[in-house]
């Protein structure tokens, strides 16, 4: 067995490579598989990129297994497969559209008015600052703005998602797509949340917010599909019985975060949904890419394409 230099461990020989995110719901997830504690399970080759990079390795066909947007999956599920676990569903836990100044009246949406209006009428042709055009962040936003903004919003302007709020704060953009532990910093920063994507995916859908997803290369086949899929669900129970002893993995990759804001994110990023995706699940993911493909902002999925196989 030999360490992979990112925290892993396994046979350099014979390792897979996956890359996720440093944030705490994926160190968590995979810490005890990444260190060689799951049973059986393939070793590891573990590089630690932001979503945005995961998504580009996963268009460009780079990597075995990989965290990715939803987002992502109509331009990528002919080469890779979605793992029914590992990845981030759930309930409350939606990107949220944040603004410098407080929203006013009863249905929000008052940046730059004192009546009640829809939530996002006042962003109509303001510069939205967002993480990425190939995120579900981005797919839900534009969901809600063509329920809630009026005639559109103005210019999006792509920033790496730890510049969004300094960026509305000071003015540079009017308002910010932010999402993970942002949920619960960004009054740090002075902003005030104007809409949550999640609430209005949740009210005008039933159904559970999808996140993001782990994917695996297809050409590993069938057989080797399955297995990694009961790693992963294995690793996020032995995560689940002894929370403990992920923590210094977690807490080595947090960039800094306080321990807690790292519980909470966890907290809300791991559930139910991460050990199997589900009914519910299946139909949230096939849900969120039938809507975007309607509003042509994603190419279409064959039927089957989401079909669970483990």
């Amino acid at each position: 067995m030999s360490t992979d230099g990112n925290g892993g461990t396994g046979s350099a020989a014979s390792a897979l490579s996956i890359a996720f995110s440093p944030c705490p719901n994926d160190t968590f997830v995979f810490d005890a598989w990444a260190h060689g504690r799951v049973p059986d399970a393939p070793p590891l080759d573990v590089t630690f990129a932001d979503i945005d990079v995961t998504n580009g390795m996963a268009e460009r066909g780079e990597g075995d297994l990989l965290k990715v947007s939803y987002a992502m999956l109509p331009w990528v599920l002919d080469e890779y497969a979605l793992l029914p676990c590992g990845g981030a569903l759930g309930r409350g836990c939606g990107p949220l559209v944040l603004t410098r100044e407080p929203a006013d009246g009863p249905q929000g949406g008052g940046l730059f008015s004192d009546s009640p209006r829809p939530q996002g009428e006042s962003l109509k042709g303001r510069t939205v600052a967002v993480p990425s055009e190939r995120s579900t962040a981005y797919l839900l936003f534009r969901l809600w703005a063509a329920d809630e903004v009026p005639g559109d919003v103005g210019e999006v302007v792509v920033l790496p998602f730890h510049e969004i709020m300094p960026a509305v704060r000071d003015g540079r953009v009017d308002a910010g797509l932010v999402i993970h532990e942002a949920r619960f910093t960004y009054q740090e920063y002075g902003l005030h949340k104007l809409a949550d994507m999640g609430e209005h995916w949740e009210r005008t859908t039933g159904l559970p917010i999808p996140l993001g997803a782990i994917i695996a290369r297809r050409s590993l086949g069938t057989r080797m599909l399955t297995r990694l899929a009961e790693s992963a669900r294995a690793s996020v129970r032995m995560a689940w019985e002894d929370p403990e002893a992920s923590r210094p993995y977690v807490m080595e990759h947090a960039q800094e975060m306080d321990p807690a804001v790292a519980d909470r994110h966890i907290g809300l990023y791991v559930n139910e949904f991460t050990a199997d995706l589900g009914e519910d699940g299946i139909a949230a993911v096939r849900g969120l890419l039938t809507r975007a493909a309607a509003e042509g902002l994603v190419p279409p999925i064959p039927d089957d394409a989401l079909s669970p196989w483990a």
